[in-house]
């Protein structure tokens, strides 16, 4: 018997709980993280029977919990880094701003790849409150919606919920991280912010080798 299909036996299972079962389901389906265990599906089944705003707020609650796993590796992964590089980033955590909370509010309010964000938000040292605050409030609004709409139009949700991510899709994402990380780890953030300013989007373009210290700038 696969992983998978073990997993949708412990789905059967945990469904038979109700309440309870759609908060363990969304838990565990979202601890791993680029393993994408399809547990919006049983949020619809169970709306079927209970009551979906109840059902979507306990799997929203359960999904941006089992997500703390993603925020802990990157938290972890800064153990790694030297110390020009915590001060990049914690330079570059002081230029998010609230635009890090927004960003984790719209990765946990679709059904996009989350942990792509959500591991350089534990590399930089974002506040874990406000981490928490946006991630939950995206997966409750996420697992709401899913639960109303799969209560009544259940042959729509196999479009929007797109679980059926394969590997490729799910190695594209884990790249895409990597890459982001080792871009957050090596850019002089502060150097970054001037070429910015003085020469724009272009200009960083241009000195990018040079800001990942993959080039060092030749002297005239």
């Amino acid at each position: 018997m696969s992983i998978l299909e073990s997993f949708y036996e412990l789905i059967e299972l945990l469904i038979s709980y109700g309440y309870f079962g759609s908060f363990i389901i969304s838990f565990i389906g979202s601890l791993i993280p680029f393993l994408p265990l399809p547990y919006l599906f049983p949020i619809v089944l169970l709306s079927m029977k209970l009551d979906p705003f109840l059902v979507g707020a306990l799997s929203g609650l359960g999904g941006s919990l089992g997500k703390v796993t993603s925020y802990i590796i990157g938290r972890f992964w800064r153990r790694f880094a030297s110390q020009s590089s915590k001060k990049n980033l914690d330079f570059f955590r002081s230029i998010i701003g609230k635009y890090g909370a927004l960003t984790v509010f719209l990765f946990a309010l679709t059904p996009l790849p989350d942990d792509i964000i959500y591991i350089p938000m534990g590399i930089i040292h974002y506040g874990f409150l406000k981490f928490m605050l946006a991630n939950c409030a995206g997966k409750v609004i996420l697992a709401v919606f899913v639960a109303y709409v799969g209560r009544y139009y259940k042959e729509l949700m196999d479009v929007f919920l797109g679980e059926s991510m394969n590997a490729l899709s799910i190695s594209i994402a884990v790249v895409i991280m990597i890459v982001f990380s080792i871009v957050l780890f090596r850019m002089d953030w502060q150097e970054f912010i001037t070429v910015f300013r003085q020469k724009g989007l272009r200009g960083v373009l241009v000195k990018l080798p040079r800001l990942i210290g993959l080039r060092r700038e030749e002297n005239v």
